[in-house]
């Protein structure tokens, strides 16, 4: 049981990452491999400020920042440099990798001692129960800023210089300011995401960032297959279903007897499985049969 409610508290906080790339992969698509430099970069920040005697509030909010800072670099190669995106993002991430090891001044830190989010208020909550409070509570209100965001006129101008550029520009809206405002909010959250994994396992480590695109990727993917066709607010609710089931399904193959070295592996695999699910359905029709079966008859 407690394996259970570890990995949805792990799917919770975990979800924040999915949520940071959806805005940029889905909704602006834009291919942001800045994610995997902004996550560390969150967790170095966080980590550094509490030992130096900041609070646990604050070092989190300094993780949004230097997060925001990351996506706004590579807004700044796409729009003004001209840079691919994916060029763009790999430039930045692979900066932050120096930036980090800067800033703690070693490779990791432990957070052994010192205070956190996690062992303030929540410490006298059952075990790993902590994060689930903690993880509920920081989705509930960056979904609900979200939704609130996007249904605004700004909301839907970013919308539209996703769908498509050029009738956005045609429209008079700034498409390159978009595309950085989209790529700091999401950077921002990537690393408040950062920042909470770090105080959540009590420690930041400079390569901690590798892989994380696929785990947010797998939320995204997750969440799209297993609840199918959804309005925008409701994908934004399946990213973090799909994280916490991504966590469970980690944990099904961990208790198999996988070792936690494949973990990259893993979920490499099960992203792709994932992806490949529509094909499957289209080809063997498999979804329609089933909600043939669950209509009401006429």
């Amino acid at each position: 049981m407690n394996l259970i409610v570890s990995s949805i508290g792990q799917g919770l906080l975990w979800a924040l990452l999915g949520l940071g790339l959806y805005l940029t992969f889905r909704i602006l698509d834009f291919c942001d491999m800045t994610v995997e430099g902004t996550f560390p970069l969150g967790a170095a920040t966080a980590v550094t400020a509490i030992t130096n005697g900041a609070s646990p509030l604050m070092a989190t909010f300094l993780a949004i920042i230097t997060g925001m800072v990351a996506g706004l670099i590579t807004g700044l190669l796409y729009t003004k440099g001209k840079i691919p995106s994916l060029l763009a993002g790999i430039l930045t991430m692979t900066a932050i990798y120096s930036v980090n090891l800067r800033i703690m001044g070693k490779s990791n830190i432990s957070l052994l001692g010192k205070p956190t989010l996690f062992n303030g208020a929540l410490r006298n909550l059952p075990q790993y129960f902590d994060s689930v409070v903690l993880g509920l509570i920081v989705i509930a209100i960056i979904t609900t800023l979200m939704v609130l965001f996007l249904a605004t006129d700004y909301g839907q101008a970013f919308i539209a210089t996703g769908d498509n550029p050029t009738m956005a520009k045609s429209l008079g809206i700034h498409t390159d300011k978009m595309v950085i405002v989209g790529l700091m909010v999401s950077n921002g959250m990537v690393g408040l995401c950062g920042a909470l994994i770090a105080q959540n396992n009590g420690y930041a480590d400079v390569n901690m960032g590798i892989g994380t695109i696929v785990i947010a990727l797998a939320s995204i993917i997750i969440g799209e297959v297993a609840f199918g066709e959804l309005t925008l607010n409701q994908r934004l609710v399946a990213v973090t279903l799909g994280s916490i089931i991504y966590r469970i399904i980690l944990l099904a193959v961990l208790q198999l007897g996988f070792s936690a070295n494949d973990l990259n592996l893993i979920s490499s695999v099960v992203l792709a499985i994932c992806m490949m699910v529509p094909q499957f359905e289209k080809h063997l029709n498999i979804r329609k049969p089933i909600l043939k079966g669950v209509r009401p008859h006429e």
